[in-house]
């Protein structure tokens, strides 16, 4: 699942051909708002923000809940809200309010109790069974990879479909919390992190079930942007990064629309 920051991302992802996208807390953060990942945007505007990106595609998009926006009953609303804009899951981290990126120090880990019950809030606040409902542990950073395992176990005991296990180190803890924990597996390939940039097929015959690559999209098209923007001060002109742009012509195909239509959205 590639990261998706806003609707139109979320349309390249699926005309690329993939079978679900993620929405990155990150990304909404930085790409929308204009700051770090910190826990800065409330409910109402994630979800808002979501809602744009469910409605835009046909694909499943599971999106980054963070903390649940408090505590257990928060956590429920969270559900609920993400449910009826139509997206398909989200995962909730074990991190003490306000969190901090996965692979960044000084994080700090809820105790377990706390945590499982929000994975227990969660799963009662669901009215579609098939919403699926992803615990993380970012106790590898925090504790110890020992501590991750356990707290992963008992997330699944309180009715998590799957778990995220952040901040893996290398191949081999990635590959060893797949043994220990039999469970539907999600892994983070974020680059400039802590942990190795696997591939799909690697994390595949490892166990895992799904794999996010939550910041790649936004890195790319900000480095392209600020390199054009910086080629543009100097010379005045965009010239030389026409065959590098996307095409009025493709725009319009990713967006669906037919400029000599007058109905938008086609009727089909």
């Amino acid at each position: 699942m590639p990261g998706t920051f806003n609707a139109y991302t979320a349309r390249l992802i699926e005309s690329a051909g993939f079978d679900a996208a993620y929405i990155s807390g990150a990304g909404l953060s930085n790409a929308t708002a204009g700051v770090p990942d910190i826990g800065l945007l409330s409910l109402d505007e994630v979800t808002a923000l979501c809602g744009y990106i469910a409605d835009a595609v046909k694909i499943p998009v599971i999106a980054d809940a963070d903390t649940g926006f408090g505590g257990s009953p928060n956590v429920a609303r969270t559900v609920q809200k993400f449910e009826q804009i139509g997206l398909a899951g989200l995962h909730l981290e074990d991190q003490v309010f306000p969190k901090r990126c996965g692979h960044l120090a000084g994080k700090e880990v809820e105790p377990i109790e706390e945590m499982v019950g929000k994975v227990k809030a969660a799963v009662r606040a669901r009215r579609d069974p098939d919403f699926l409902i992803i615990a993380r542990t970012d106790a590898r950073s925090v504790e110890s990879f020992a501590k991750a395992v356990d707290r992963a176990k008992a997330y699944l005991d309180a009715g998590a479909d799957a778990i995220f296990p952040e901040a893996m180190q290398n191949e081999k803890e990635f590959a060893e919390f797949a043994k220990r924990v039999k469970a539907p597996l999600l892994a983070n390939m974020t680059e400039f992190g802590k942990g190795p940039l696997l591939s799909v097929k690697q994390l595949e015959e490892m166990g895992y079930a799904m794999a996010i690559f939550p910041q790649t999209l936004f890195r790319v098209s900000s480095r392209a942007a600020l390199d054009c923007l910086k080629d543009l001060k100097a010379q005045g002109t965009q010239k030389a990064w026409l065959d590098r742009m996307q095409s009025r012509a493709e725009l319009y195909q990713t967006l669906d629309y037919d400029p000599s239509c007058e109905d938008w959205p086609p009727v089909k």
